[in-house]
């Protein structure tokens, strides 16, 4: 696989590259560039020599390479899901949602090409009228996590492009193929050299290179909070936009009104969808004492009978293996120092034995009851499929556990009362809240969190302020 810069497929000016390894196996599954400084920089130059024009382009003219765009990809969706699963390890049925997922979001920001406007001020001085206009910012940095890389691109690159911004991709550099492949892809629908770029190699270089250099000015970065806010610190060098998307340990709360069965089945998806690494995974589990019994059994069943662990690529698989062994060493030690403060593990808890299982980064899915406040996983994003269960006597309990966190992304409660669902919405520190649904963020609400989980929002006609500025106009008309 190679990266794409100023219109063409091209390799790292120093000519090495890096291997990427299953997850599920350990076999090499292709090379990338890995770049340098001087790519990353030929990139962003790239990116600014093509913003002119582009950002001078009629909207309806970028919407039309974007929708084409979304085509290519829908028709590639089967190699698209192949090449995400095995570098990243999630499964078929995960990679063909999250490439389909690629392709609508380049179709919704293409048809909010009409929604780019501005304002008409009337003035109070005689003669004359203002007007606020939106321009677009210019060389974009994205740069894209492991875990949903086709996802978390197209929540930036997409609003990006449609308000006339020019981007440069930095993928993670252990899933980086899937990325590649789509951004090759897009370009194949016309767009001009330079305006959408992929460059591969590593944060230290690439990544720092995009923070750093003076052309770029505004960052889009996904990942973790301490990463985060090293990017924010970089980033006021330059007093560059930035938008973070950050941990998170989103609390679901259940009542005892609520419908059970649902409510179970969606903790399941919430926590063990992608192995449970997703930032807006349900990662704290708050269920009223009357009803707890029964869920946990409930939950319990769902999962050891629906969650079988495999490979991505085995269509049987309901749940793949962690993406590096680093991260499963993670989850395991949140367990373990759960287990150690007096927590008990109901099921799970260890990795899965078999010969299948012995070159792949496997964990079972754990759930966790009798967890003490003070431990790692009620305290700290646990990013794998591992969930602690506490016990609640009401609601006011369960919203001020829920906000007894740093983070602040995600929230869920399940109630048949619309008071409490009130409650829970106006109350609940984070910047998102469902009720009685399936923690799934949409295109047309706006997405982010609060507190240590970030600040900008991804999603919704809102997004598209955070990739424009504004710029007020004076008319005299004497």
């Amino acid at each position: 696989m190679q990266m794409f810069i100023a219109g063409e497929l091209c390799n790292a000016a120093a000519g090495q590259t890096t291997e990427i390894r299953n997850p599920a196996t350990g076999e090499a599954v292709d090379t990338v560039p890995k770049a340098t400084v001087e790519d990353a920089r030929r990139a962003i130059e790239s990116a600014h020599q093509a913003f002119p024009s582009w950002s001078q382009m009629a909207a309806s003219d970028r919407a039309a390479l974007m929708f084409k765009g979304a085509q290519n990809v829908k028709e590639h969706i089967p190699e698209i899901a192949e090449l995400l699963t095995r570098e990243q390890g999630k499964t078929l049925l995960e990679s063909r949602i999250e490439t389909q997922r690629l392709a609508e979001n380049l179709e919704f920001f293409a048809g909010l090409h009409g929604a780019l406007r501005g304002q008409h001020v009337e003035i109070a001085k005689p003669k004359a009228y203002g007007m606020v206009i939106k321009r677009p910012l210019g060389v974009v940095g994205s740069i894209v996590p492991w875990n949903f890389p086709l996802t978390l691109m197209a929540n930036k690159i997409c609003p990006a492009l449609i308000v006339g911004n020019t981007v440069v991709v930095k993928p993670a550099s252990t899933a980086p193929l899937a990325i590649a492949r789509c951004v090759e892809l897009i370009n194949a629908a016309g767009f001009p050299p330079g305006v959408l770029n992929v460059v591969t190699g590593p944060g230290a270089v690439v990544g720092e290179e995009l923070i750093a250099h003076p052309l770029v000015r505004k960052i889009g970065f996904t990942g973790e909070t301490e990463t985060g806010k090293r990017v924010m610190a970089q980033a006021s060098n330059e007093l560059k936009h930035v938008t973070l998307e950050l941990g998170g340990s989103d609390p679901m709360i259940v009542c005892d009104d609520a419908n059970i069965p649902e409510a179970i089945r969606a903790a399941g998806v919430g926590r063990f969808f992608n192995c449970g690494q997703a930032c807006l995974a349900i990662k704290r589990l708050y269920l009223f004492d009357a009803i707890a019994d029964e869920f946990i059994e409930g939950l319990k069943q769902n999962a050891e009978q629906r969650w079988k662990v495999g490979n991505g690529m085995d269509k049987a698989t309901r749940m793949g293996p962690l993406h590096t062994a680093g991260q499963r060493e993670e989850v395991e030690k949140m367990v373990q120092d759960a287990v150690g403060r007096g927590a008990e593990v109901l099921t799970g808890g260890k990795r899965p034995t078999g010969v299948e299982y012995e070159r792949g980064n496997f964990y079972l899915p754990t759930l966790l009851v009798d967890v003490p406040e003070d431990a790692l996983i009620a305290r700290e994003e646990c990013f794998g499929p591992a969930l602690p269960i506490f016990r609640v006597k009401n609601l006011d309990e369960a919203i001020d556990k829920a906000n007894n966190s740093k983070y602040g992304l995600g929230s869920s409660i399940w109630t048949r009362d619309i008071r409490n669902a009130h409650a829970a919405s106006e109350r609940i520190e984070a910047g998102y809240t469902w009720v009685n649904s399936l923690q799934i963020a949409v295109d047309e609400l706006p997405f982010g969190g609060t507190k240590q989980s970030g600040f900008g929002k991804e999603h919704g006609t809102e997004v598209l302020d955070h990739y424009s500025e504004l710029k007020s106009v004076m008319v005299g008309v004497a």
